[in-house]
């Protein structure tokens, strides 16, 4: 019975921290996303910045579902898209395809920083590849949605901000072991 009852309580335990490390890093999210410099058709913003942190701090299964709750939330009004807007015509506008390519971003740098969270410079790999393919997708949904060539699209949505991006990898690969640590710690003490 104190078998049962205990193995109860870490279940329950274990749930919460899901739910809590989850929900706080989609306020993460949520509060980042929002804050751009507008730069032409695609702004700056720190959306990716939170989801590098976010894939480090959590595994790959909560980090998605982090960044799956930010882009339900902002699809339903709360605006937490670049430049504090929200709604269907953000996804469908012209940035919406890098909102999409985010999705598949994360589950590729999660399923990397799972396994090698410390060795920084596979992770700065990981996530200039996983970065590619949202770059990808964001660049065929620009071409579509504003009518450009796929050179225009590239020199719009992806070349201004590659050198930016990679400064938020090293960042995130700084400081991403070191919080994956200390959160994986607390959370021992507390399960």
């Amino acid at each position: 019975m104190t078998s049962n009852a205990t193995s109860s309580t870490r279940k329950n335990n274990a749930n919460i921290i899901f739910i809590t490390t989850t929900a706080l890093m989609t306020a993460v999210i949520c509060i980042l996303g929002p804050l751009s410099i507008p730069i032409g058709p695609v702004p700056i913003s720190l959306t990716n910045l939170a989801i590098y942190f976010t894939m480090y701090i959590l595994d790959t299964k909560r980090g998605t579902i982090a960044y799956l709750i930010y882009l339900l939330l902002g699809l339903v009004g709360l605006p937490v898209f670049s430049g504090f807007s929200a709604g269907p015509q953000k996804l469908f506008g012209p940035t919406g395809g890098y909102l999409i390519g985010f999705i598949p971003m994360a589950l590729v740098i999660g399923l990397i920083v799972d396994r090698f969270y410390k060795k920084r410079v596979i992770c700065v790999i990981a996530m200039e590849a996983a970065t590619w393919i949202c770059y990808l997708l964001g660049t065929a949904w620009l071409m579509f949605s504003a009518q450009m060539s796929f050179k225009a699209a590239l020199f719009a949505g992806v070349i201004p901000f590659i050198v930016e991006d990679l400064i938020k990898m090293i960042i995130a690969a700084i400081a991403g072991p070191v919080l994956r640590d200390r959160l994986r710690r607390f959370t021992s003490l507390t399960a």
